[in-house]
């Protein structure tokens, strides 16, 4: 017999609990095998997760909450609306950030209100057994919030809500306690294909199929190292994440505003930053810059990598003093993703810096960077 209320009744405090806690959207998902693991270690073994190395590991704990929790029986999921109605950067000259990192960390916003609803959970049930992730363990979020009907997986492989869109942060609770499940929307997106047609690198190779090595988030966020050539005019004004298939999402017309938007709020400077300002950011500078920020994940020498290949698309001359600039930076990402730029803009002044720097440039990867400029110019 169990030591736990009824789990309907129980389900039903749970959720309101977790409505009191500022939560938009929460639903319960039974720990049982789910069809997603199956599609993870498929998709991990066509290499698709990149560099993400993290990804491949504890693939079983991923799949079965009970190796993370003994005597798991239910997953609480829970979601916060970060959609705020501000638009994004599209001017050329200014950098394009992806709204989930306009504001704060959203780690730090939703984990405290998990760590202030599992606290509460424990005075309903004392001598309950947990454990709270937000994005931060071996935990399939999306794919249990679809099994506990909080919503349904798109085409773009992110949580779609009917009542939210997919402008959503999710958090997990693992309990040992049976909670009443919810029950699985069906696939809502019919024959929209919206998503997989607007994305710059055909990311998407199939419906709810995404090759992260293509991904301009992956790229520009995940991927510590050169950013491939042939993706580099495709990434446009994205210095950080992209949007661009929830941008196209029908059912994000019916996006809401958080219970607690004041969280997310975008910081001014985030939302359209101007580029030249952000490539002569040093270590001490970016770091102020973006404190408490998502952003900090690029690391300062990705992030002004991504400036690089911004100013490079962004066809303005005015760029070229600043990039030639970068082409003495202290890190080689930065010196060759410069130059790529340079040659990208071209012109005289250009072509002088490029041949100045080769002649005594270093690193062999920058040379040949700086010799595939030349050799476009």
């Amino acid at each position: 017999m169990s030591r736990y209320p009824a789990p309907q009744q129980l389900t039903e405090e749970i959720l309101e609990l977790a409505a009191h806690h500022d939560f938009d959207l929460a639903a319960v998902a039974p720990v049982e095998q789910l069809p997603a693991a199956l599609r993870l270690e498929e998709w991990l073994s066509r290499g698709m997760h990149g560099t993400m190395g993290w990804m491949a590991h504890n693939v079983e704990r991923r799949a079965d909450p009970s190796r993370l929790l003994p005597g798991a029986r239910s997953v609480l999921i829970v979601a916060m609306s970060y959609w705020t109605g501000d638009e994004a950067a599209h001017d050329g000259d200014r950098g394009c950030i992806s709204r989930y990192a306009w504001g704060d960390e959203y780690h730090r916003i939703l984990g405290e209100r998990l760590e202030s609803l599992w606290a509460a959970i424990g005075e309903l049930l004392p001598g309950v057994q947990g454990r709270w992730y937000v994005d931060t363990g071996p935990v399939l979020e999306k794919a249990w919030a679809e099994r506990a009907g909080a919503g349904w997986i798109g085409k773009h492989t992110n949580l779609i809500s009917q009542e939210l869109g997919s402008w959503i942060f999710l958090g997990a609770i693992v309990l040992d306690a049976e909670l009443e499940p919810g029950e699985p929307h069906p696939d809502r997106c019919g024959t929209c294909r919206a998503c997989i047609d607007v994305c710059p690198t055909d990311a998407i190779v199939a419906p709810f199929v995404l090759d992260a090595r293509r991904c301009i988030s992956y790229l520009t966020i995940e991927n510590r190292g050169p950013i491939p050539v042939e993706y580099r005019r495709d990434i446009g004004n994205r210095i950080f994440g992209c949007d661009d298939c929830q941008d196209v999402c029908p059912w994000n017309r019916f996006a809401k505003a958080s219970a607690r938007a004041a969280d997310f709020a975008p910081r001014s400077e985030n939302r359209a930053p101007e580029l030249v300002e952000l490539l002569g950011l040093d270590e001490p500078a970016f770091r102020k810059r973006f404190a408490g920020s998502p952003v900090l994940r690029a690391k300062r020498r990705g992030f002004v990598r991504n400036v690089a290949v911004a100013l490079g698309n962004s066809g303005d001359r005015a760029a070229v003093q600043p990039l030639t600039a970068a082409l003495d930076d202290g890190d080689a990402l930065v010196r060759g993703h410069a130059a790529w730029a340079l040659g990208e803009l071209g012109g005289a002044a250009a072509t002088a810096a490029l041949r100045e720097r080769h002649g005594h440039e270093t690193d062999v990867w920058v040379r040949a960077e700086i010799d595939a400029a030349l050799a476009a110019l």
